[in-house]
């Protein structure tokens, strides 16, 4: 894949939507306003086209300029997709990846492709590598790896698109690089005149309090992992797929390989028909996977992050996100999967078992990106401030299968440790009986559904999650309990409750 794509090899020509050209004319004239050269912004939702706008702002201003145009890509996929788009309405341009290492031909073109990390080792070695380039246009904004190019094109104005003009970086802001942001057509905009499908959202609570958060503001992958790797959460999954996507074609989106893994093993084990990709795979095992996916009717794709761009498949049906995100960009690039229009399909599901759509807002929202563009740091404070009322509000429900294997106690009212904890307190009694009555409540449950011994520890080990809320629960009502000792509590718990369901039966 080096070399050039010529417009000879592309017949196709994409005609321009309305909305399409109204944000082009809207980008030029920013442009023709300025002066000297600007830094511009401009957001579309996913699935907007924003390639096909800036395809098309590359070949006018080549027109206009009579100076070349540099366009920026962080993906392989994007490369190559950029490079055909471009050719597809005429404009020849030259690919430069690892195997380009000199540009001889540099006035055969007025156009370039190149990756990010590629054009800065060239530009390290050799300032004038690229000459005369009038506009960079820089795909996939919102991340930082680009900002190291920048310094070798302060004589070139900068179009900078996303579909969230947001930094994947909290410390390094949009702002800093770019002097003004172009909103484009809002995404209930483009459902409402047929340019995106809408979609249906199921969500179902999880208790995320073991998660972590990393430097870069999400949750870390290892505590992502520990969670949906529960049998609770895999039995969630499952019941929410049959019950919200059976029979769609569905992508289901995890934090790290080893969810996906899970996730494929717990489908395939269910008789689905369901294949696992992560950016592991071959270039050749990839097509293969991605072939049977668009060929397969009702099939599942479950992956990590690798799908979230450079990946275009309108048959998707439903998007499950097997996680928790803070990542707004994120939960908009999953979605954005299944939100393609084709002549059968106007609609899609999403099913949430993150807690996403409380934190971050349904997909269909109206959205202020001025405002956040302007004053990011507020917007992270609100998203910190709304996931701190999930954690404390975070209310349990048994998923159904344990129920069935809970049917014997299945009509009693459930344990409410949070006023079990007042009533104690209210009597002048010690709170930690709170603690006793809860371990001796899950006793009498284990035993009660339990065939013998062996079957009773396994029980146990289903209550996992149980346990660990009703722990965490009480260290709320303690206040100034500490990370720790709620870990120790819920240590402690399940052994005292494993040495209690011991005595009573053996």
């Amino acid at each position: 894949m080096s070399g050039e794509i010529s417009r000879q090899e592309y017949t196709t020509f994409k005609e321009l939507y309305p909305y399409q050209e109204e944000a082009i004319d809207l980008i030029f004239k920013k442009l023709d306003e300025s002066p000297e050269q600007i830094n511009v912004l401009f957001q579309l939702p996913t699935g907007g086209g924003k390639t096909v706008i800036f395809s098309e702002i590359a070949k006018q201003f080549i027109s206009r300029r009579s100076k070349k145009v540099l366009i920026l890509t962080h993906r392989v996929e994007l490369l190559v997709q950029t490079s055909r788009a471009l050719s597809e309405i005429g404009v020849d341009n030259k690919i430069i990846d690892r195997d380009v290492k000199s540009l001889e031909d540099r006035d055969d073109y007025q156009c370039y492709v190149a990756m990010v990390e590629t054009l800065n080792n060239r530009l390290n070695d050799d300032e004038n590598y690229l000459i005369d380039i009038g506009l960079v246009v820089v795909d996939e904004a919102h991340y930082n790896s680009f900002r190291k190019l920048f310094k070798f094109f302060e004589n070139s104005s900068m179009l900078g698109v996303t579909a969230t003009p947001l930094s994947s970086n909290r410390n390094l802001p949009l702002n800093e690089n770019y002097q003004s942001l172009i909103v484009g057509h809002s995404i209930p905009d483009l459902i409402k005149d047929g340019y995106l499908s809408n979609a249906t959202t199921y969500t179902y609570s999880v208790n995320l309090r073991t998660l972590k958060v990393g430097p870069d503001g999400d949750y870390t992958v290892g505590s992502l992992d520990r969670l949906y790797s529960l049998y609770s959460m895999q039995d969630r999954l499952l019941a929410a797929y049959e019950e919200r996507a059976l029979g769609k074609k569905t992508l289901v989106f995890n934090s790290g390989i080893a969810t996906s893994i899970r996730v494929y093993e717990l489908f395939k084990n269910a008789g689905y028909k369901v294949k696992h990709l992560d950016s592991t795979f071959s270039t050749a095992d990839r097509k293969d996977t991605l072939d049977w996916f668009r060929e397969t009717p009702d099939a599942i794709l479950t992956s990590v992050g690798i799908l979230t761009t450079g990946f275009d498949e309108p048959s998707v049906e439903a998007i499950i996100i097997n996680r928790a995100t803070r990542s707004l960009t994120l939960y908009h690039q999953m979605i954005g999967r299944g939100s393609r229009v084709t002549d059968t399909k106007r609609e899609f599901a999403i099913i949430d078992l993150g807690n996403n759509v409380q934190r971050l807002g349904s997909w269909q929202d109206y959205i202020n990106w001025g405002d956040i563009f302007k004053y990011p740091e507020r917007y992270f404070e609100r998203i910190q401030e709304r996931d701190n009322d999930l954690m404390a509000d975070y209310l349990y429900e048994r998923p159904p299968s344990l129920d069935e294997r809970f049917a014997s106690t299945a009509d009693e009212a459930p344990f409410d440790m949070k006023k079990v904890y007042q009533d104690l307190q209210a009597k002048g009694m010690r709170p930690k009986k709170a603690i006793d009555a809860s371990i001796d409540n899950h006793t009498q449950q284990v035993v009660r559904n339990a065939v013998d011994y062996y079957d009773a520890l396994e029980l146990v080990d289903l209550l996992k999650e149980e346990i660990e809320y009703r722990c965490r629960i009480y260290c709320n009502c303690l206040h100034n309990a500490t990370e720790s000792y709620c870990l120790w509590l819920i240590e402690t718990y399940t052994r005292k409750l494993k040495n209690a369901v011991r005595q009573e039966m053996i």
